[in-house]
């Protein structure tokens, strides 16, 4: 008769345990390849393609040194970066933490006594040094999921770092354009406050004279002072400009206000930038939906993490040491050690606590996946405005500069008809206004170009690489 053995009473609930174990699930296909949800082809037009900057390099190939120190200036002073910075930090730290976990821990005991141990026993002095070990059987990978979940949050952390680069350099950049835009734009209006400001005082002198009227007289200083009120509006924007971009980089103002004279009211001309034709390739260079797609990976090792929670914990524990043992009836020393316990931790019961810290897990988890999808939307949407806009700035741009010089020949030839003579004040102000509207427009136009070229800059994010930064 063969006799057979039964199971340990543990050993069938220990057996649905693993069959159940804690994986969070893969991926989505979409988190692991941005093109199931990218579409095929971008709708809007794509700039020229020849002689394309790298985009990493894109600030120190425009014509303009200034943007490009005060770029570095920014980045040194910035809380945006710093705060990157520690981020990282924070993130490392905790996946050393969690790394930690899979590994057996080493302690030191040292111990020493002194008494009577038993009755009949005489006095003992008892000294015992040993290094201890203990370690936890990641038996359902929960310390994993988490070092996972750490590793992956790290990874986003230092992505997160160059997004954090590229918003500061695109803020300078914005700042920087619109003084040089608001200086260009102050030399036209200078420009006709001091004509408005020499018409006055001519016609002052025509109407003294009696060869104009006195309203005549009145409109023309109405001009000039509207002119003046006009070139001061102006000045103070771009005062405002100047001081936003000393609190962006630091500089002194007085220093900066000399550098900026050397190239006033000239705008920098950026260096083309070529866009991939194939929207995926271009989304995989988005630090923000790298970071996305970490948080999603982190989430998924979260749902792990916490099904492993409901589960058996398995620990070993050993020591190797020596103890000394003195009595009168004489001295022992020798070495000790042990294997274990080895210790099971079986969840029974805690008022549901470990499934809803699952059910939360979950959700996050879905949560990071609709936030994914969004940002990939987003950054498609992003691109696509910033073609749009390109291109409709460069579309504009001839027509523009035909406008200025009509308008401007126009004002020209009324200005001589007026001091002939044959032309009213009245005439002579409403072609001033529409030449100095069709100039500023001219400037606007090229600012909105510059812009959107900046705009196009951040959507293809960067330049960004996988490389963590320097002293980070």
């Amino acid at each position: 008769m063969t006799r057979r053995r039964s199971l340990p009473p543990l050993a069938p609930l220990l057996l649905a345990t693993l069959l159940t174990a804690c994986a969070g699930g893969p991926l989505p296909a979409d988190v692991r390849d941005p093109a199931a949800t990218a579409p095929a082809q971008w709708q809007a037009p794509l700039p020229h393609q020849g002689n394309a900057a790298e985009l990493a390099q894109w600030w120190q190939q425009f014509n303009d040194p200034l943007l490009a120190d005060l770029m570095q200036a920014a980045q040194e002073v910035s809380p945006t970066l710093a705060a990157a910075r520690t981020r990282i930090e924070q993130a490392r730290a905790t996946r050393v933490s969690a790394g930690a976990t899979l590994l057996p821990g080493l302690n030191a005991a040292a111990s020493a006594s002194r008494g009577v141990q038993e009755p009949s026993m005489p006095i003992t002095n008892t000294g015992s040094a040993a290094p201890q070990a203990s370690w936890e059987i990641d038996l359902f990978g929960g310390n994993r999921a988490g070092w996972d979940a750490a590793r992956a949050r790290h990874a986003g952390a230092e992505a997160g770092w160059h997004e954090a680069r590229v918003a500061v350099a695109a803020e300078v950049a914005s700042t920087y354009l619109g003084l040089r835009a608001c200086e260009a734009a102050l030399e036209k209006v200078q420009a006709d406050a001091s004509s408005r400001a020499e018409t006055s005082r001519l016609t002052e002198i025509a109407a003294k004279a009696g060869f104009q009227a006195p309203a005549a007289s009145a409109l023309a200083r109405a001009s000039a002072a509207q002119g003046n009120s006009l070139y001061l509006q102006q000045k103070a924007q771009c005062d405002t400009s100047v001081k936003s971009l000393v609190a962006l980089t630091g500089f002194a103002e007085p220093d900066l206000r000399t550098r900026l004279g050397a190239s006033t009211g000239t705008l920098p001309v950026p260096a083309l930038i070529a866009v991939g034709t194939v929207p995926a390739d271009v989304l995989n260079q988005r630090p923000d939906l790298y970071i996305a797609a970490r948080d999603v990976e982190a989430a998924s090792a979260d749902v792990s993490q916490a099904r492993a929670a409901r589960l058996p914990r398995v620990s070993l524990g050993g020591s190797f040491g020596r103890m000394r043992v003195e009595t009168s009836a004489g001295t022992s020393e020798g070495t000790t050690w042990s294997v274990g316990p080895l210790a099971v931790s079986l969840p029974l019961f805690d008022g549901g606590t470990r499934r809803a810290n699952v059910d939360a897990a979950r959700a996050r988890y879905d949560e990071a996946a609709v936030t994914y999808r969004a940002k990939v939307r987003g950054a498609v949407r992003e691109v696509e405005q910033a073609l749009v806009q390109l291109d409709s700035a460069e579309a504009r741009r001839e027509d523009a500069r035909t406008a200025a010089e009509g308008f401007d020949a126009s004002y020209r030839a009324v200005e001589a008809r007026y001091r002939g003579g044959l032309a009213s004040l009245f005439e002579l102000e409403d072609a001033r206004r529409s030449a100095l509207q069709a100039q500023i427009s001219v400037v606007d136009l090229e600012r909105d170009r510059v812009t959107a070229w900046i705009t196009l800059y951040r959507a293809l994010g960067g330049g960004w690489t996988t490389t963590p930064p320097k002293n980070s």
